[in-house]
């Protein structure tokens, strides 16, 4: 496989980062450096890729793999030579190990002074829990963030692993890259970008903070405005089985939402409490009468602020993501496209995921200007697969 670099068309082109692979948030914050232009290559193991999927693992895209030996000086003396190529390297290790290594900020910003050092962790680099494993719904239960989530008053119920490692992880590592970036352009120093989970999160759920702290929030499920205690702000099931999202909450929406779904003379008053129920009992039995598909042409287009809830492998279809093309078709797989869109400089896909780790790494090595790949290949400080 050739490989050159330069061929993102985004806003990002021309920067260059070095991923030290990891799974989870660092891959996807690469992903997004990648689709918006960056010039991505990604340091893996030997043998095997962290995460299964291979050429299916989209968090992937966009980059070449490249198999190095960190236990190897040769190999560490590589990546080092990359970040002196580098605008921007990534890191998703425990805290201490990439010193450990010889890849820590020290020694990376000894070679590259303008280098923005991206570290993604969950609990952050120092603290009680600095230290410990952990996984998405961890790191968003001591935030705050988890007890309020889902409309079971019992329990709590936690959104895969959206909240965490995509949303207060990789989003708030992306920010910090981006604006340390704009910094060095000013100062012309680098620095280190702390983003840790358990730090995004917390500013992702400023809103309900603010609202605890005014006094308008109760710390119980399914209780508040916008988690399910209004009932024009709820999941309806249809008589198919499906669901229908209602997010009447304006009045001048909620008078649209009672006139299409034909229950304007019955419905009681939405703002005295002690008629919730009955309004969410009235909303309930009129959804089961008829299907997603006959409720959707109902409400479409309309100001009513309902709209289906539909599956993944639908989602491609819906006229709306269709005729947006939110997702692409690319390497035999539906994908979404790069997001943000920009007018003047559109970021688009490059290369698909690597099949394997190391399936680029003579060619990537090459690109980046490195000496002696012949002999990083010959002494197993790099592998070819």
């Amino acid at each position: 496989m050739s490989y050159e670099l330069g061929q993102g068309t985004g806003p990002l082109r021309g920067v260059k980062v070095v991923e030290i692979a990891g799974i989870g948030p660092g891959p996807h914050a690469c992903m997004i450096l990648a689709d918006l232009g960056a010039d991505v290559i990604r340091v893996e193991r030997p043998g095997a890729q962290l995460l299964a999927g291979g050429p299916h693992n989209l968090l992937n895209r966009g980059r070449p793999s490249v198999a190095l030996d960190l236990k190897s000086p040769d190999a560490v003396r590589t990546v080092l030579d990359l970040v002196e190529r580098a605008d921007v390297l990534v890191e998703g290790m425990r805290p201490g190990v990439a010193e450990r290594l010889g890849l820590g900020p020290d020694e990376a910003l000894a070679r590259n002074a303008r280098l923005v050092y991206g570290r993604m962790t969950g609990w952050g680099q120092e603290g009680p829990l600095a230290h410990a494993a952990g996984h998405d719904m961890n790191y968003i239960a001591i935030t705050g963030t988890l007890h309020g989530l889902g409309q079971d008053r019992s329990r709590p119920h936690f959104p895969a692993n959206l909240v965490g490692d995509f949303g207060g992880g990789s989003t708030y590592l992306v920010i910090g890259i981006l604006a340390a970036l704009l910094e060095v352009r000013v100062s012309g120093e680098g620095q280190v970008v702390d983003a840790a989970i358990v730090d995004g999160t917390a500013h992702l759920n400023a809103m309900t903070s603010a609202f605890l702290a005014a006094g308008t929030f109760t710390e119980e499920r399914s209780a508040n405005l916008l988690d399910g205690g209004a009932p024009y702000y709820d999941v309806y099931e249809t008589a198919d089985g499906r669901h229908m999202s209602v997010g009447a909450l304006e009045p001048q929406f909620y008078d649209v939402f009672v006139e299409l779904l034909g229950i304007r003379e019955q419905a009681p008053d939405r703002y005295d409490p002690a008629s919730t129920e009955t309004l969410r009992g009235l909303i309930a039995d009129t959804f089961r009468t008829r299907t997603m598909a006959e409720w959707t042409e109902v409400f479409d287009g309309t100001d009513a602020c309902v709209a289906p809830i539909v599956k993944l492998s639908e989602a491609p279809d819906h006229p709306h993501m269709r005729a947006r093309e939110v997702f692409v078709e690319r390497d035999g797989m539906v994908q979404p496209g790069p997001a943000p869109r920009f007018s003047r400089t559109a970021a688009t896909l490059t290369t698909p995921p690597s099949p394997t780790a190391g399936s680029e790494t003579r060619e990537a090595l090459t690109a980046w200007g490195v000496a002696d790949v012949d002999a990083l290949l010959d002494s197993g400080a790099a592998v070819q697969t």
